[in-house]
């Protein structure tokens, strides 16, 4: 949750940044100049930029996608838990035969006991590099799953905003971006109503 939390805050901090450098190197004389072919650059009153912002944990929570990505993730994982609890427990059981043998010199020569020792090691490797192509996989699933929410979400808001209301939408978690806002500046349950509908279509 909290990856995915992060990738929509690094995509949202990163349009914020470009908002700001743009709106803050325009300087006031300039903002009605014409454009290539005598198009209006934006215009933009001095002292009036209209902001809106968005709550990331609200988002995740009530957007369709993101809570059956989360519960696909979540299953993906307890799975690659119980296959390795599974595979672990018995390795322990076989070495711990091993070592009961080896102390009652069960093995019929020295060259049985290595033998043995030698197929539990290898058991060892197989049961860690399984642990790390699971972990893998999950991470490749999660990076995968954060890009599409982020994708998802980039393309809903200039969906939203193709009229240009807004000069710019913040991400906000909790109080961490916005300490205060006027009403109806909270946009996140129109987000989470169009993305639902959206996702539904």
């Amino acid at each position: 949750m909290k990856k995915i939390q992060i990738i929509v805050d690094g995509v949202l901090a990163a349009a914020v940044v470009a908002l700001f450098v743009l709106f803050f190197t325009v300087k006031p004389g300039c903002c009605k100049k014409q454009g290539g072919e005598g198009v209006p650059v934006a215009e933009v009153q001095e002292g009036n930029l209209p902001v809106a912002y968005l709550n990331v944990d609200s988002l995740l929570q009530g957007y369709v996608f993101a809570q059956e990505a989360q519960e696909k993730l979540m299953s993906k994982q307890e799975d690659a838990r119980l296959k390795l609890n599974t595979k672990g427990r018995t390795l322990q059981q076989e070495m711990a035969d091993f070592q009961r043998k080896y102390e009652n010199n069960a093995f019929l020569s020295q060259e049985r006991a290595q033998s043995e020792y030698q197929r539990l090691q290898r058991k060892q490797q197989e049961l860690e590099e399984l642990e790390q192509k699971l972990t893998n996989d999950i991470l490749m699933e999660n990076q995968t799953l954060n890009m599409q929410l982020a994708d998802s979400l980039t393309a809903f808001l200039a969906e939203y905003n193709a009229d240009g209301r807004f000069q710019m939408i913040l991400s906000n978690q909790g109080k961490d971006n916005v300490l205060m806002a006027a009403d109806g500046m909270d946009i996140t349950a129109d987000v989470i109503a169009g993305m639902n509908a959206r996702y539904e279509k």
